[in-house]
């Protein structure tokens, strides 16, 4: 008898000690899919989740973006996100003026707590605090983005590259978005003008036909739909990538050369948006119809003061129309 209690104490301090053992190797939270806020997510063809390396060699890996996305997302998780510098968000420029639109608009004041501006430079930041409550500082690695930055020249390029890793971070994290060039008026919500079922949407300096799904027409990068997904992740990858065989390119060229390629390879639905919507003074000769304009860009001009001066025409033309229209006016 005192051989099997013996034997049955054994048993049971050895499997008490087991379980301590595998209590103690297990992680605190073994069931939970968990990933650190300050890591960028990337799904991959089968849906699992990596680092992107290139976003890190980029500054862009440390902050608090993911709580700044989650504060601004729409119920689907969608946000609206634009960039500026210290030229841009000084008093009286440009962001000033691109605010300004938002609550003249129809029914766009409401949709500034769902807006993120992304600084380029401690300025910026600064200035974006005090007058708007969603604000993101943009790690930029020592690299000086605060002057406007001239077309095509050697920072413009790299500016224009970090945008577009941000907006593919935004996507990663699990966000669509609605990008916005800051030299842009808005007068009512674009977000109606593109159907469900697109996965990425852009805007145009001219459109021509009648069917949004052919892509042949130029591109302009200043407003960018994406929906988050696998494919969406996988487009932004492969669109960044290519720029390694096409040097001195900036993104909206590269999209521009490469947007069937890229399309077909990810299966993402890819659109133009009507410039009856999405205006701009690349089309010199069309009539503003402000029955129909969502926003409108500063395209096709050159330089900081004539952009303002001429935006600033725009939207004091916009007022005019709606005074005179009030509550006729619909989205």
């Amino acid at each position: 008898m005192n051989t099997v209690r013996n034997l049955l104490r054994f048993f049971l301090f050895s499997s008490i000690a087991c379980m301590v053992l595998l209590v103690l190797q297990r992680s605190p939270c073994p069931c939970c899919d968990v990933v650190p806020a300050h890591e960028e997510l990337t799904l991959g063809t089968n849906g699992t989740r990596a680092v992107d390396p290139s976003l890190k060699k980029l500054g862009m890996a440390e902050g608090k973006l993911p709580e700044v996305l989650r504060r601004a997302a729409m119920e689907d998780k969608t946000i609206i996100m634009t960039f500026t510098n210290e030229a841009f968000a000084a008093p009286g420029s440009l962001m000033d003026l691109f605010l300004e639109s938002f609550r003249t608009g129809v029914r766009t004041e409401p949709l500034l707590k769902h807006l993120v501006i992304v600084a380029a430079d401690a300025k910026a930041f600064e200035r974006c605090q005090k007058v708007h409550p969603l604000c993101y500082a943009l790690p930029v690695d020592g690299a000086n983005f605060t002057s406007e930055q001239l077309f095509m020249a050697r920072d413009y390029l790299d500016m224009m590259w970090r945008r577009n890793r941000f907006q593919a971070q935004v996507l990663e994290l699990g966000y669509s978005f609605v990008f916005t060039d800051v030299d842009i008026v808005w007068f009512r919500n674009p977000l109606l003008r593109i159907p469900v079922g697109v996965d990425f949407a852009m805007s145009c300096d001219m459109y021509h036909g009648d069917n949004p799904y052919d892509l042949n027409k130029r591109a302009n990068g200043g407003f960018v739909y994406a929906k988050a997904s696998a494919r969406t992740v996988a487009f932004y990858a492969g669109w960044y990538e290519a720029r390694k065989a096409y040097p001195g390119k900036n993104e909206q060229d590269l999209f521009d050369k490469l947007k069937r390629e890229l399309s077909a390879r990810h299966d993402v639905a890819a659109q133009f948006v009507d410039t009856a919507y999405l205006g701009g003074f690349c089309e010199r000769g069309k009539r503003r119809d402000f029955h129909k304009l969502c926003t409108f860009h500063a395209n096709c001009l050159v330089g900081l003061k004539t952009k303002l001066e001429k935006l600033r025409s725009v939207l004091d033309e916009w007022k005019q129309f709606k005074a005179g229209n009030g509550t006729a006016l619909t989205d």
